[in-house]
């Protein structure tokens, strides 16, 4: 499936600059206090002022569109800083009691096409990559962390930065991704909330009943066994699993391969006497205690939902929950 439009500025940065629209990646490089959107946040602006993307929520987009036009005219990047003590934000909106500073960088000059489509080739090869940017001399180059103990950590951390020196790490991960054991009704929302959030979605069912196009329109469907699937899938660092179908037979298989992963979150359908008598058949089959205590059963956040909605809802806050907080 094609990333969110809000996780494709690469791509169409790349797209606007081939079709001669001309093309400028303005990114959030440091933030102080309130500031309304994290380091790495993009946008990308065409020559014609067409954008997409942001990097402050709207109270400065205006006034980086028109540095990047400028940009693209005179072929020269740039390191702009909005704050509350800049008369100019004010102007535009940004009273939020935070600074941003953001870098323009148009393509073509010092970001060359062919280093925007490497990082697009990356990108679509869930390879994760890195944008690195001297803001001295605008140098840039494009890395996979090999060797580079700086970028690994950022790559670890999910988050791009400045360094030491005026080097700015832009960090492009694979996307992260969901794989739903059970085409199950609460599988629909949640698949839906966990795109919207950035996710990709995959269902896993071998019922032909349950795991149908109609139901799930436009999503993965995979109808193979669930460890088959799982196996062929090889859930990562970036993998979040969740079991739905409450049949032993179908979630038990997908919820060993899980436990043999290093997935970040393993959530799993069932009251509390269900989950206890999933936790006798792990132990009979090896599984130690540690391993058994990755499992958050019953899934979701208890906040007393009870439609297939509220505890999908649930179920994505609580992924939320350890991706951000641990």
């Amino acid at each position: 499936m094609p990333r969110a439009d809000h996780d494709s500025i690469p791509e169409t940065a790349l797209a606007w600059h081939r079709a001669g629209r001309g093309a400028a990646l303005a990114t959030v490089v440091e933030t102080w206090g309130s500031a309304p959107r994290p380091v790495g946040s993009q946008l990308v602006i065409a020559g014609d002022g067409d954008m997409m993307g942001s990097v402050s929520g709207g109270c400065v987009e205006g006034a980086v569109v028109a540095e990047a036009i400028d940009a693209l005219a005179d072929g020269r990047p740039r390191l702009l800083t909005y704050g509350v003590s800049d008369e100019a934000a004010f102007a535009v909106g940004l009273a939020c009691g935070g600074t941003i500073r953001v870098m323009v960088v148009p393509v073509g000059a010092q970001l060359s096409e062919a280093m925007l489509a490497g990082l697009v080739a990356a990108r679509a090869a869930r390879l994760p990559a890195a944008l690195v940017t001297d803001t001295a001399t605008w140098a840039h180059r494009l890395t996979d962390g090999a060797g580079e103990a700086a970028v690994q950590a950022r790559f670890r951390s999910d988050r791009s930065g400045m360094e030491d020196g005026g080097l700015f790490i832009g960090v492009h991960n694979p996307p992260l991704r969901m794989i739903v054991v059970g085409a199950v009704h609460i599988a629909q929302p949640l698949l839906q909330m966990a795109r919207a959030c950035g996710y990709d979605p995959v269902v896993i069912d071998p019922r032909d009943a349950f795991g149908s196009a109609a139901r799930f329109p436009g999503e993965t469907i995979i109808a193979d066994w669930p460890d088959e699937a799982m196996a062929a899938l090889a859930p990562d660092a970036r993998t979040a699993v969740v079991t739905l179908t409450h049949d032993p037979k179908l979630d038990d298989p997908a919820i060993r391969v899980a436990l043999n992963a290093p997935v970040f979150y393993l959530g799993c359908l069932g009251s509390a006497r269900t989950h206890a008598k999933r936790v006798e058949r792990l132990r009979a089959q090896g599984f130690g205690e540690d391993r058994i205590a990755r499992i958050h059963a019953p899934v979701g956040l208890n906040i007393g939902a009870k439609s297939p909605a509220e505890i999908a809802l649930s179920i994505l806050a609580q992924i939320t929950q350890v991706l951000r907080q641990g």
